[in-house]
Parts: structure tokens; C-alpha cells; sequence
């Protein structure tokens, strides 16, 4: 990743702290960004809209969120254009990238660093979202089986359990949550419950914690259906647990996530996707107004607390066809 231009850096955040004085400099900065990258891509006008040749390489080392609702997006752009020469990520990427003519997972680790890898037409925030090397790429098509299907519609509830900003837990589906819609839905839907550990995932800054809900699932509720399970038996032979997540989720059309790379990924199926996020700046930019529904059309809908996940379940998953 090469460091951004100081004295342009300097005169976009001038830039910015006039057209947008009263925004809070917690944000601000992510303003600037959006500019920065905009002038990055400009280098790149006759590569990428005149000459057409395989030149692009994209190398991302960043968190799973920003490589799914930008990297990925940016490399099937430029795949579509004729341009995309290779794609290099972190490892269990390789069934994301399945459009690309080379890609290498060549990263053990993911790093907040590369988050902000101005190669990318948007990195993390923006107020702006009207990306033009952007192309939504078509994972449910693309991984839709015949082995994931049930007599009952498949519904997806996907956790996790993550320190977040460095302190506790914030956006999850506790247990006494997950009881009451599992006991809401269940009759209804085949409920598949995920919730990935750290040997499934290349592991970023945040640490995984046990909510210890797998042997209360078995205990209390064996009629849902487990990603766990699936991976221990792997009669579909996945290549790793996301090659597993991308053949499960693409049958579905029915999820209930929570922030963060969680949340993004259940949007790139289309259908009904319902989000906790309790907090973090995807609020201050509408991302699940703005940018979530662009990943595959899905209805997203934006709980900040768990009484509106259950009401929104209930609402949208039995008072409708979905």
C-alpha cells in the first residue's frame, strides 16, 4: 500500500472541513477519503477505459467488511471490463475471487492498516456512493446447489461473538435472543445457525469469545441445524469454512445477522436480511440504506437493538412470503 500525498491529504481535509464544518471529526476524515480515492482512480483513466488491457492487480490485506463491499466488487468491475490481470487477499478467499484469471492467498492475517488502501475506489465509509468501478458479483448464482434444500423455507441466522473497538462484545444474538426466535420461526423455516471460530476465519484485531450456545442448541433446540456440523461432515466437499458459508447462504433467502463482515456477507444473497447493529459509524453513513442493498438487491433492515430483531422477524418472516 503506498502513503497517501500529504499536501493533497491536507488540502481535501481544508476541502472538507468547509463544505462540511458542522460533521463531527470522529467522521470527517472519511470524507476526505472518499475524495482521495476518486483522485487515485484517475491515473488509471486510459488503462481502464481506453488501452483495456489485463494491467490491474489488487492486493488486499484489510478486514473481511471492506474487502466484501469494496475489494471484491472492484475486482469483478474490472474482471467485467477486461482489465483484471490477478487478485491477492488473505487465506479461505480464493471461492470470493472465483472470477479472477490468478488469485493468491498469500495474507495469515488480516490488518487494519490495509483498510485504508486508497487503491480501492472506497475504502471503509463514505457519503458517497455512487461507485463507478463497482459491480456487484454474483455469489448466490454463482454457488446455488441442489444439496441445501428443505422442505421448509431456509432461514440463516448468522452471530458472532467479537471484541469490537478494542473493548467487549456489542452487536450479538445472546441466547436468550436466539431462544425466542428460534421458538418464533422454527415452525416455519429450517433454521441453519452460524457463528464461525477462529480456526475457520483468517483472524483480524479482534478476539472470539464462546457464548456457549452450541451444546444449548443440541440441548434445548436439535431442530436447528448447524454450519459447524456441516463443516465436521463436509459432505459437499468444501474447499474451507467460506467456500461452506457461500453454498449454504446461496440457497437461502431469509437472514438475521449483526454487524460487521457478518452482516455483509448475508447481504450478498438477496432476500430479506436483518441486521443488529447497535453502533459504529456504518450509522452516521446509512450503509444499510445505501450501500448493503447494492451487494444483491436484498431488502436490508437495520435493528439497533435486539427487542427490534425479533419484532422485525416476526414481521417480515411470518406476516409475509419471502
Amino acid at each position: 500500500m503506498t502513503e497517501p500525498n500529504r499536501i493533497l491529504t491536507k488540502i481535501l481535509s481544508l476541502y472538507v472541513r468547509i463544505k462540511f464544518g458542522k460533521i463531527s471529526s470522529l467522521y470527517r476524515y472519511y470524507y476526505r477519503d472518499t475524495y482521495y480515492c476518486k483522485i487515485v482512480q484517475a491515473k488509471y483513466l486510459f488503462k481502464d477505459y481506453i488501452f483495456k488491457t489485463k494491467h490491474k492487480s489488487i492486493a488486499f490485506q484489510g478486514e473481511f467488511a471492506p474487502e466484501l463491499q469494496f475489494v471484491l466488487p472492484f475486482a469483478y468491475w474490472h474482471y467485467k471490463n477486461g482489465t483484471l490481470k490477478e487478485t491477492i487477499s488473505s487465506k479461505y478467499t480464493k471461492e470470493f475471487y472465483f472470477f479472477s484469471p490468478d488469485h493468491k492467498e498469500l495474507y495469515e492475517t488480516r490488518s487494519n492498516s490495509d483498510n485504508y488502501n486508497y487503491e480501492i475506489p472506497r475504502i471503509l465509509y463514505s457519503h458517497q456512493y455512487d461507485i463507478k468501478k463497482w459491480e456487484p458479483v454474483p455469489l448466490k448464482e454463482f454457488y446455488k446447489n441442489d444439496f441445501f434444500v428443505y422442505d421448509k423455507p431456509t432461514l440463516v441466522i448468522a452471530n458472532r461473538y467479537n471484541s469490537e473497538w478494542d473493548g467487549p462484545p456489542i452487536s450479538f444474538l445472546s441466547i436468550e435472543v436466539l431462544s425466542t426466535l428460534i421458538k418464533q420461526l422454527k415452525n416455519s423455516y429450517t433454521i441453519i445457525y452460524n457463528r464461525a471460530g477462529e480456526q475457520h476465519i483468517t483472524n483480524d484485531n479482534s478476539d472470539i469469545y464462546d457464548l456457549q450456545e452450541f451444546e444449548w442448541l443440541k440441548t434445548e433446540h436439535p431442530e436447528v441445524l448447524l454450519m459447524q456440523d456441516f463443516y465436521h461432515k463436509n459432505e459437499v466437499k468444501a474447499n474451507n469454512y467460506n467456500h461452506l458459508q457461500l453454498m449454504v447462504y446461496a440457497n437461502a433467502n431469509c437472514f438475521i445477522s449483526v454487524h460487521g463482515g457478518t452482516a455483509t456477507l448475508a447481504s450478498y444473497f438477496g432476500g430479506v436480511n436483518i441486521i443488529l447493529s447497535k453502533q459504529g459509524p456504518e450509522h452516521h453513513f446509512n450503509c444499510y440504506e445505501k450501500l448493503y442493498p447494492k451487494l444483491s438487491g436484498a431488502k436490508i433492515l437495520h435493528a439497533v437493538n435486539s427487542e427490534q430483531v425479533i419484532e422485525l422477524a416476526r414481521q417480515e418472516f411470518l406476516n409475509k412470503s419471502v
